[in-house]
């Protein structure tokens, strides 16, 4: 089930055809939303986009690992993780280009 990676450009690329702006104004806008999305998680806050989904940054605190290969036990630092959740429109949507794709066979 292999897709394409949509890149920044690509973003760029929508915003440029569907909204209207010049390339360089549809390439600062998509830079400047995720900028601020960034800036949001680094500073700890949740971002929440309505029928799209969260990013959440959760505390992981330290903990005993084992490397698989020597079988050594190896402390894991305590570190901060991001997490996205999609929203059940999404999810719904994600399901129903799944079945809509699997109708043709």
């Amino acid at each position: 089930m292999g897709g394409k990676t949509v890149t920044r450009a690509d973003l760029c690329e929508a915003v440029y055809q569907k909204v209207g702006l010049s390339r360089s104004e549809s390439a600062e806008l998509v830079e400047s939303v995720l900028s601020e999305i960034a800036d949001c998680l680094v500073t700890g806050e949740a971002v929440k986009l309505s029928s799209f989904g969260s990013f959440v940054v959760r505390s992981k605190g330290e903990r005993i690992g084992r490397n698989p290969k020597t079988g050594e036990e190896v402390p894991i630092s305590p570190r901060r993780v991001m997490v996205f959740k999609p929203s059940n429109v999404l999810k719904q949507r994600i399901n129903e280009a799944l079945s809509y794709a699997g109708a043709g066979e």
